[in-house]
């Protein structure tokens, strides 16, 4: 038998190769970048944080990610930028929830449609929900209810988004549970969760559509009361099980509010591929987890082409719902 015996060095570097993950043999971004579609502070930013932290703590990127802001239209500008200005930018993750999909059925997003980006990862899923100041006159959802019926001009309700946005969709459902017409509402647009939260603090807006995982902070701190969570049950969570839901105080209204991460339309399969099992890995890991539930998050992991079906299911579903409320023909 022939035997051969290698250098040291080369023995040291076959064994350092074999010790590195496979995800590190592929092409990892040079310059990764998350981007918020909205002002800092809302669900997009949190999304965002949440895989700068997981990522970098499972060693799947070798430094934290940059968090970048792009506002405008909650998502509509980042979601052109990228499909008609960086189509193939294989660093850059943008962030999606729910409200993103309700629009892009709209058409509000521009030219572009569902079909115009790579979707990519699914990472948890929180519930919309209705917010007020913690001093609000209106202590439950009914309280509102019939300050709406007696003069729905007269409540200031704060929403991300114009008409037909997905907060907005919340409260026109409860106006509909309540035999009020939608359209007679008095909604201030602002720009994601952020804006929502400092309007609502600072008197600008009596109320706020919005969603449980931005509020929480401010729920914790005493600042704001939850009226309402659009949960299907009240939330096993030590912090949020005080929370009622729409559906115990009689309006059966369910609105979860998913939220993850698209690519490029032209990002190269190769990249496209290192992302998602790149996410495959984070999604399963228990750190993840944790950091999830520190964020009022709660479990839906999706990636891949079960991705890609889940969003094009959800933008039909959303189109029949945009239709029953005249938002489209």
């Amino acid at each position: 038998m022939l035997s051969i015996r290698l250098p040291a060095f080369a023995l040291a570097l076959a064994a350092s190769c074999l010790a590195i993950p496979q995800n590190t043999l592929a092409a990892e971004p040079k310059r990764p970048e998350c981007i918020a579609p909205a002002s800092p502070g809302g669900g997009f930013d949190l999304t965002c944080k949440l895989v700068q932290s997981a990522l970098f703590n499972e060693k799947i990127l070798a430094k934290p990610m940059r968090v970048t802001y792009m506002p405008g239209g909650v998502g509509a500008v980042a979601y052109n930028a990228v499909v008609a200005q960086r189509p193939a930018d294989g660093g850059s993750l943008v962030a999606w929830s729910s409200g993103s999909l309700l629009n892009l059925a709209q058409g509000k997003f521009g030219r572009f449609d569902e079909h115009a980006v790579r979707w990519l990862a699914a990472v948890g899923t929180s519930y919309g929900a209705i917010a007020v100041k913690s001093d609000s006159p209106y202590k439950n959802l009914d309280d509102l209810v019939q300050a709406l019926k007696k003069d729905p001009g007269k409540v200031v309700i704060g929403a991300s988004g114009t008409v037909g946005s997905q907060d907005w969709m919340q409260t026109a459902l409860i106006a509909k549970a309540a035999g009020i017409n939608p359209r007679e509402l008095r909604y201030v647009a602002l720009e994601g969760g952020g804006e929502i939260a400092t309007a609502l603090l600072g008197g600008h807006i009596q109320v706020g559509s919005t969603d449980i995982s931005d509020s929480m902070p401010h729920i914790l701190s005493g600042d704001m009361r939850m009226l309402a969570v659009f949960a299907d049950k009240r939330i096993d969570d030590p912090q949020m099980k005080g929370i009622p839901t729409a559906r115990e105080q009689g309006y059966d209204i369910v609105w979860p509010v998913v939220r993850g991460f698209y690519l490029g339309p032209k990002v190269s399969d190769a990249d496209y591929a290192w992302w998602k099992a790149s996410f495959d890995t984070m999604l399963a890991s228990e750190d993840f987890a944790t950091l999830r539930a520190q964020r009022s998050l709660f479990p839906f992991a999706m990636t891949g082409p079960e991705l890609d079906a889940y969003v094009k299911k959800q933008v039909t579903e959303y189109k029949a719902l945009a239709r029953e409320f005249g938002l489209i023909q």
